[in-house]
This record gives structure tokens, sequence and C-alpha cells, in this order.
């Protein structure tokens, strides 16, 4: 049976990827490790170093624990994964790079949508290392949907997804490609079937590449 070891920086992404573990790489033990005051800190600026050495931590203790792969659940602090990834004897994964790659082959306009600031800049630097890597030319537009992240956090699921495709909405028709950069986003997508294909979100592109390193190792 494979382990895969979860950092989570809010519980909202906890449930969703567990399911779609249980869905796509049956058999498979999942270890999460939830701290949300590192988003909290990314958010504000505050402590940025102490964020990367806790992350590095309990991607250290996860491997400790014998897990197989390593998977960062939130794009804020995915650039923290990739510098893991070359340090631990394990794999490192962001969850949000399968997303990127797919952009970056479906479309030369991408927007990128956030609910809080901090996920934008390396969402961007991402795409467009992406880019490089493939030879394509892109244009990214960011977009922060304001009180969509305060709405999830309050419970508020329904006006959370409602700002978010309210704001996708206004630029669908002026971009090849609309993505969505956190996983706790993924749920505004589904009702949009209007739009399949051309919103992206990150959990079930990360975990099917997910399944497919494993499948391989």
């Amino acid at each position: 049976m494979k382990k895969i070891g979860m950092i989570h920086t809010t519980s909202a992404t906890i449930e969703n990827l567990k399911k779609l573990v249980g869905e796509m790489i049956p058999r498979t033990e999942v270890v999460n490790i939830l701290d949300d005051s590192m988003l909290n800190d990314m958010r504000l600026g505050h402590n940025v170093e102490f964020v990367r050495k806790r992350w590095f931590s309990y991607a250290k203790t996860l491997e400790a624990l014998g897990v197989d792969v390593v998977l960062s659940a939130c794009s804020t602090v995915g650039e923290f994964a990739e510098e893991a990834n070359e340090i631990l004897k394990i794999p490192v994964y962001r969850i949000d790079e399968a997303m990127a790659e797919k952009a970056v082959q479906t479309g030369k306009r991408i927007a990128v949508f956030a609910t809080l600031e901090s996920t934008l800049l390396p969402t961007v630097r991402l795409m467009k290392r992406k880019a490089e890597e493939m030879g394509r030319d892109i244009k990214v537009e960011t977009v922060l949907v304001e009180g969509a992240y305060e709405a999830l956090m309050h419970g508020n699921k329904t006006l959370h997804n409602h700002k978010i495709t309210e704001k996708i909405e206004t630029l669908a028709k002026v971009n090849d490609v609309l993505v969505l950069a956190q996983a706790s986003m993924a749920s505004a997508a589904e009702g949009m079937a209007d739009m399949e294909g051309k919103v992206l979100t990150s959990p079930e592109l990360g975990i099917k590449k997910l399944a497919q390193c494993l499948k391989n190792m």
C-alpha cells in the first residue's frame, strides 16, 4: 500500500483531496498535516522564513513516517515544496503544477484567479516557468477575488463560489484559459459546465499526476 503525506494550510482542502485520492489512487493511505497559521503569515508577509522552516519540518516528519511522496496542498507555499524536493529522499509535489502545465498547453492568454493575494505571484512564476520550459509564449492576467476567502472561512461556500464565478464571467471572453489558483477554489467550477475545459482547477489534475507518478515508482 502506498502512503501519501499532505501538508495543508487550510482545512478547506483536506476532505476534497482525500476523496480524490480514494477515487483515483485506491488502496492508498493519506497522512495529513494542517498548519493554518502558515497561510496567515504568508498573507501578511510575516515570518516567511519561519514558515519555510516549518514547512520543511513537516515534510521531513512525513518522510520519517514512511510516506512515499509528499504533496503541498497550498499554492502559496508551492515553491517551498519545489525546494524540499531537492532535499528530501522522497519526491515532493505541488498540487498546482499539473494545472499550470495544462494551462500553458491550452492557450496563450491566461487569467489567474485567487482569493488570496499571496497566491498570485507564486502561481504566475510557475506559469511563466512552465511556458519557458515548453517554449510557449503566454500572457498572464491576475485577478484577486476579494471577500471570497473570508466567506469560505465563515462557512459560506455559496457566497465564496458566487464571487469567483462572477469574476470569471467578466473575463471569460478575453482569455483562453481561466485558472483557479488555489485548491480551495475548486468548488466554484462545479457549476460552470458551459466552460468545461476552459476553467482549470488544481485538485483533480494534481492528484491525477500524483497517481501517475506513484504508478511509475
